[in-house]
């Protein structure tokens, strides 16, 4: 008898998945153990295992579509053994289809029967847009790169207008020509461009974009917040860092200042143990181990890889975790393992010139430490006006949780210690 693959939840706040590409076609042996497919969730990209042994006989969900969790994906069995796709479990996704706006009509006291809805038509290869995320396999990209093919003048024929390695390999015979109203070469930069600044389109909002905006909204409209802000001198951390990174430079180390703030917020979690909290409605949860997860920017949202038991590890563990999670991360390869169950986050802007920021709690987290650059500006120490580096963090609370009080200790702790950086080596 045929065995039946459904869709899987591989993430907490999964309900679709979107099959990225089959690894495997009708007809071939499986064993168990075997990928079958490559899964995009809302957070990560994953590989689809088989538990069966067999034949694949059928394929029931195309490269491209979304199948809701519980929904059948293929069926493996014995060779020559019919089989017939089973009715999904659930709900098909709504199919998200840019419209025309209606036209104007005249008030009426009674409400308007809704106008019959006809099926919808597979839409056409639509051409990849003038700004923003262009939808593009990373095998059509790493060849665009290679044969240095414009992604953005070059029309997309696989699901959604996705650009695949057989658009690239036409636009190499037949290059596309210039848009109309772009230049080919230099004249004068922004101040003298014309034109619209991006194609008017309406773009459909992606499973990722949609959990965030879920979740963001729920945290901003129910979460009481109260939000602490401290400057600091960021000279000691710079000087320290800078002299680890020289002598320890044949090792491969290279610790980054995010290191040193992701250190610190485990040890003032240790110091002030109320921030590493959660709100349970009925009860306040206090974590016993400080999992330390930090945003890390994607395509389409962002993701918070997660350090577990930060509080155990120095620096240099933290330092080699977070570049490897934050590789993995923008990989779209991170499991729900690496990605769940933080108990605090960190999110850093300094790498974009951003001086000051406030960030949203991600819960059931009870708090978010934003980061700041590096500022360099004058400053007063020992009553003389010196040339100094300080660095803002602001901290979002979750007044449910714990007053302004507890956060201002915990960002009392965090000031110590980063302005006296050894103590994070201990």
């Amino acid at each position: 008898m045929a065995q039946f693959i459904d869709m899987p939840k591989l993430s907490d706040t999964m309900t679709v998945g979107t099959l990225v590409k089959w690894l495997k076609k009708e007809g071939d042996v499986i064993k168990a153990g075997d990928m079958l497919a490559e899964v995009e969730t809302d957070k990560a990209t994953m590989e689809l295992e088989s538990f069966f042994a067999g034949t694949l006989l059928k394929i029931f969900s195309a490269a491209g579509a979304q199948v809701a969790i519980g929904d059948p994906l293929c069926a493996i069995g014995k060779p020559g053994e019919v089989v017939a796709a089973p009715a999904p479990k659930t709900a098909a996704p709504a199919v998200v289809t840019p419209v025309a706006p209606p036209a104007p009509v005249a008030a009426s006291a009674s409400e308007p029967k809704p106008a019959p809805v006809s099926a919808p038509t597979p839409p056409a290869p639509s051409p990849a847009p003038a700004g923003g995320r262009v939808r593009i396999s990373p095998l059509a990209r790493k060849l665009a790169a290679e044969k240095k093919i414009d992604v953005t003048r070059v029309t997309g024929s696989g699901p959604g207008g996705r650009i695949v390695r057989a658009d690239i390999l036409a636009a190499e015979k037949n290059p596309p020509a210039a848009k109309a109203g772009s230049a080919s070469t230099f004249t004068g930069g922004a101040l003298s461009a014309r034109g619209p600044v991006q194609e008017e389109r309406l773009v459909p909002v992606s499973t990722m974009r949609g959990v965030i905006a879920k979740r963001m909204l729920e945290s901003t409209t129910q979460i009481p917040y109260v939000y602490l802000d401290i400057e600091m001198d960021a000279g000691p951390l710079l000087a320290l860092r800078e002299q680890l990174n020289t002598g320890l430079e044949k090792e491969g180390v290279k610790l980054s200042v995010n290191d040193f703030i992701l250190k610190a917020c485990a040890d003032a979690l240790r110091r002030v143990p109320a921030v590493n909290a959660s709100w349970e409605a009925t009860h306040i949860r206090r974590h016993s181990a400080a999992h330390v997860a930090f945003a890390v920017a994607m395509e389409d949202g962002l993701i918070t890889p997660v350090i577990r038991d930060a509080h155990l590890k120095s620096i240099f563990q933290i330092s080699t975790e977070a570049k490897s999670l934050g590789k993995k991360a923008k990989e779209k390869k991170l499991v729900p393992a690496e990605f769940t169950g933080g108990t605090f986050c960190v999110s850093n802007l300094g790498m974009m010139g951003i001086p000051k920021f406030t960030a949203i709690i991600n819960p059931p987290n009870a708090a978010i430490l934003a980061v700041g650059t590096t500022v360099t500006k004058p400053v007063v120490k020992n009553g003389q006006i010196v040339v100094g580096q300080t660095l803002t963090v602001t901290l979002s609370c979750d007044h449910r949780v714990f007053d302004g009080a507890v956060g201002a200790q915990f960002l009392g702790a965090l000031k110590t210690l980063l302005e006296s950086p050894a103590l994070l080596l201990v």
